[in-house]
């Protein structure tokens, strides 16, 4: 004999032929409500940790303290100030080292099985890579905010337009955004925070040193000079020195990137994202695999 089921049961309904059915499973959160959910997961650890902002807020100043008044009394610029043309190297130093931010947050969550537990969730693999670089850059850009004004003190200034300044700002975060990719390769890869750590700062540190950052590149050796002019954090660097008026276009016996540093940084972003985030995407999906 069968039994009735019960009409106010949640777990069935009767359809028009008589026979029950069993609803749908509802579908989860829309992507911008799963990227924005994980990006403000992401911030609550700075709020409850504030000392994980040491890397965009002393550090920095530290730098620029250093540097401009340390450094900048034996280091010469041809036509410009040293403290405004050292301003723009430090901000893109501290956006290469987001990628220590994002390689060590996502290892952290690999191994402490985070992610596993946002895979039982109804939301996509590719919101967590987008809500990490989402905070990373968020991250970042308190960096430079604090950088920013700490110039003002030092006596670094935008001696151009609205336009020229807020497309230096944004050719910045270009920088940051594949730096972030790297970190993502990086965290996927690497199996602790102590061999993430070991080597974002054996190669990201020196990098950012072998560059137009801190000193001209003319005082170099010529086969370390070659290195830094074809850095890309070098044309980053110089593409805001001149969008910020805070140095003159570099000589005719400089590198091509140099030479059109604007162009060449938007060349850099755009190519590095395109070789390097499917590579993180992969290890990602390598190290998250079933």
């Amino acid at each position: 004999m069968s039994t009735a089921a019960d009409p106010n049961s949640s777990s069935s309904s009767p359809s028009s032929t008589g026979t029950f059915v069993v609803p749908a499973r509802p579908d989860g959160p829309t992507f911008g409500r799963q990227v924005s959910a994980l990006v403000r997961r992401n911030l609550l650890h700075i709020r409850r940790q504030p000392e994980n902002l040491a890397d965009v807020t002393f550090q920095p100043v530290m730098f620029v303290l250093l540097f401009a008044y340390v450094f900048g009394g034996a280091i010469a610029v041809a036509g410009g100030n040293y403290r405004e043309w050292l301003l723009p190297g430090i901000m893109a130093q501290t956006m290469a080292f987001s990628s220590f931010v994002v390689a060590a947050g996502l290892c952290n969550d690999l191994n402490k099985g985070i992610i596993d537990r946002f895979r039982t969730l109804p939301i996509q693999r590719a919101s967590i890579l987008i809500a990490r670089s989402a905070s990373s850059l968020i991250h970042s850009s308190i960096g430079v905010v604090v950088m920013s004004l700490t110039g003002l003190i030092v006596g670094w200034r935008i001696r151009t337009g609205l336009v020229d300044a807020v497309l230096g700002y944004l050719i910045l975060l270009g920088f940051g955004f594949v730096m972030i990719w790297i970190g993502i390769v990086v965290g996927s890869r690497l199996k602790t925070i102590e061999a993430v750590n070991g080597v974002m700062f054996t190669t990201t540190f020196p990098i950012t040193f072998l560059a137009n950052t801190f000193a001209p590149p003319e005082s170099m050796p010529t086969w370390l000079r070659l290195f830094a002019e074809w850095n890309p954090l070098s044309s980053v660097v110089q593409a805001m020195r001149e969008l910020w008026g805070n140095a003159p276009a570099v000589g005719p016996d400089a590198a091509l990137p140099l030479q059109h540093p604007v162009i060449a940084s938007l060349i850099w972003i755009v190519g590095l994202t395109v070789l390097i985030a499917p590579i993180a995407i992969k290890a990602f999906d390598a190290r998250t695999r079933d």
